[in-house]
């Protein structure tokens, strides 16, 4: 049976494609990416993108049928049961229902994050950023040792955890080291990170130029240079 050919729909940004593509590159999967505008979305996108969101997964398989699948975790989770590879989740019941839960903490971490970075008044910045910072608190006391959420095995938390992180890396040191400050272990996951092939991997070379130029469209408090 011929292997199934994958093409990722993307934008150049989402933190939610980004998922997709860390997984795929963990387990060395060959794929096909293609950009889309969101704000100038092609027909032929919403034709296959039922809430009209990237990412999406168009899966041709074998047999010469396509299915196109959407929503992130439902892609991760797709290509962890259909993909050789390492396993990035853990092979105990209740060890993968921990890590889902926390996957679903993590997502709530992002929402803080973007509306913080995307903020353009004072207040709305301020009540992001404690959001955030709480939640970055909350996993320090679930980390051990490092450097991953799983000690040292790259899981699923970490696919997903990776993309908020990034934000931070590409802005003034300024911004978002205070969040991380007091928090060795999130620090030392944080790198790991930020150093993984399948995380550097993820996003154009000019991803921070391309976050930068956004927060300026948004008129965001934070347009800031990248570094």
């Amino acid at each position: 049976m011929k292997q199934s050919k994958l093409t990722l729909i993307s934008h150049a940004l989402c933190p939610f494609v980004q998922r997709a593509a860390i997984v795929l590159g963990e387990k060395d999967v060959p794929f096909e990416r293609i950009n889309i505008d969101l704000e100038d979305k092609p027909d032929w996108f919403l034709s296959l993108s039922p809430m009209g969101k990237v990412p999406v997964l168009n899966v041709a398989q074998g047999d010469g049928h396509t299915a196109i699948l959407f929503e992130s975790m439902v892609i991760c989770e797709y290509l962890e049961e259909s993909q050789a590879g390492p396993r990035l989740n853990p092979p105990a019941p209740l060890d993968r229902a921990r890590h889902r839960a926390w996957i679903e903490f993590v997502s709530s971490m992002l929402g803080e994050a973007w509306g913080f970075l995307n903020a353009k008044d004072g207040d709305t910045a301020a009540s992001k950023g404690a959001a955030f910072r709480d939640k970055l608190q909350r996993l320090e006391a679930e980390l051990g040792e490092g450097p991953f959420f799983n000690a040292a095995t790259f899981s699923m938390v970490d696919a997903v955890t990776a993309p908020a992180f990034r934000y931070f890396d590409v802005l003034d040191p300024d911004v978002g080291e205070p969040f991380f400050a007091g928090l060795p272990r999130m620090s030392v996951w944080r790198s790991a990170l930020a150093a993984r092939p399948s995380v550097i991997a993820a996003v154009d070379s000019d991803y921070g130029e391309r976050f930068h130029a956004h927060l300026t469209r948004q008129g965001a408090l934070l347009a800031v240079r990248p570094r």
